[in-house]
């Protein structure tokens, strides 16, 4: 039997690695996060006693035990498009941390995830010179940019992952999933926005999470919510729900007449295609972001529409509203397209489980990474469990 594979979740968030590499049967020995709300989560999912919630710069070298494997996100916001691409942006040091929990920990492998532009970034040719020449050079490294639907995440999400090994090479895995895969392949279709919230209600019953409490950390935080407890919805206004009514699936804010457009758009003929824009029922969703509530942040609306005809009259669209679903996905959809199991665990307010949510890696690429990582750890195990067997004998 092989021994148990420890590993440390380093700027963990609210656990979406961890989903990924436990389902394959790994152990978090320890978990680090500086966002309370996100590590209430974590432990409200994976248990408290392993979790640091504070500063990754502030935890001593003594308290950083030995694990298999060191997994990791550092905070991409320097490098992702949406920002301000500031190299010296503090955010982009922090994998430096990173690289010191794998020192101190020495685990045999190390996995970081990132924006997919990361590997074009000054801090990764700097990773990469010190595995040529300087302290990991004992780990041999492997990068690739993949796309999560390619693993059947019902998310097109592309990020950088680097795989750093002492016990041999370790390739990226190999996708499972394709958009047309061709007969004789292997590969299965991509999983849909279909696949994954058709069935619930379209209409939720609250715009509010339960009135609950509970306590981590030593503080009292909302929650724990589950399941459909994350079901709610916004309250938009009649103009916004007009607007709404006009987009079709894969459409956004080109789709609105002139009457409905706010003055910036007008202003605005080009550029931010995907505002205000709706979901495709049979193709796996955008990138699911942080603000995945608001329309006007990217393509967020629900994907069932039916068309109707525009009533110059009363400046609305003809037909039975109940056919399209004109709303924004709901916080517990979002955590289903992010690949979160429909039982998670949540702590935090609205907003704060957004950011959760938007902010994670999903469960079902991690789980191809730990599943290609795990017989390299194992077979290491093996081997050195022979050779303690050899040793005992001589």
């Amino acid at each position: 039997m092989t021994s148990e594979l420890r590993m440390i979740d380093l700027f963990a968030g609210c656990g979406g690695m961890t989903v990924g590499f436990a389902g394959e049967g790994f152990r978090p020995v320890l978990a680090v996060e500086w966002d309370q709300a996100a590590a209430a989560t974590y432990a409200a999912n994976f248990g408290e006693d392993h979790v640091i919630a504070g500063d990754i710069a502030a935890v001593p070298d003594e308290m950083i035990p030995a694990a298999d494997i060191v997994i990791g996100g550092p905070p991409c916001q320097g490098f992702s498009n949406l920002g301000l691409k500031d190299l010296n942006d503090p955010r982009n040091q922090l994998w430096r941390e990173f690289m010191r929990f794998v020192m101190k920990s020495n685990p045999k492998v190390f996995v970081i995830e990132n924006v997919d532009r990361f590997a074009k970034s000054p801090e990764f040719q700097m990773l990469l010179a010190e595995t040529e020449s300087g302290a990991l050079r004992e780990y041999e490294i492997q990068h690739a940019v993949l796309n999560a639907a390619d693993y059947g995440v019902a998310q097109r999400r592309k990020r950088t992952i680097i795989i750093g090994s002492r016990v041999g090479s370790i390739t990226l895995p190999a996708p499972t999933h394709a958009k047309n895969p061709a007969p004789g392949s292997g590969l299965r279709p991509w999983r849909t926005v279909r696949d994954v919230i058709s069935g619930l209600p379209t209409e939720p019953s609250t715009t509010e999470l339960p009135s609950r409490t509970s306590s981590y950390f030593g503080q009292s935080m909302p929650g724990t919510f589950s399941g459909m407890d994350l079901h709610i919805k916004r309250r938009p206004t009649a103009k916004s729900l007009s607007r709404y009514s006009f987009v079709p699936p894969g459409g956004g804010r080109f789709d609105l007449p002139i009457a409905l457009l706010p003055t910036c758009w007008v202003n605005k003929p080009t550029g931010t295609t995907d505002v205000m824009g709706r979901l495709r029922w049979d193709l796996p969703s955008v990138t699911i972001r942080t603000e995945f509530f608001k329309p006007e942040k990217g393509q967020y609306l629900h994907p069932q529409w039916v068309s109707g005809e525009w009533d110059e009259e009363h400046s609305q669209r003809r037909g039975d509203p109940t056919l399209s679903v004109d709303r924004v996905i709901t916080h517990y959809e979002a955590s289903l397209i992010q690949d979160f199991p429909a039982d998670y665990r949540w702590v935090g307010t609205k907003i704060q489980i957004a950011r959760q949510i938007g902010n994670a890696v999903p469960s079902g690429l991690a789980q191809a990474i730990a599943r290609q990582v795990k017989p390299h750890l194992a077979a290491n195990h093996s081997r050195e469990a022979e050779h303690s067997s050899e040793l005992a004998v001589a």
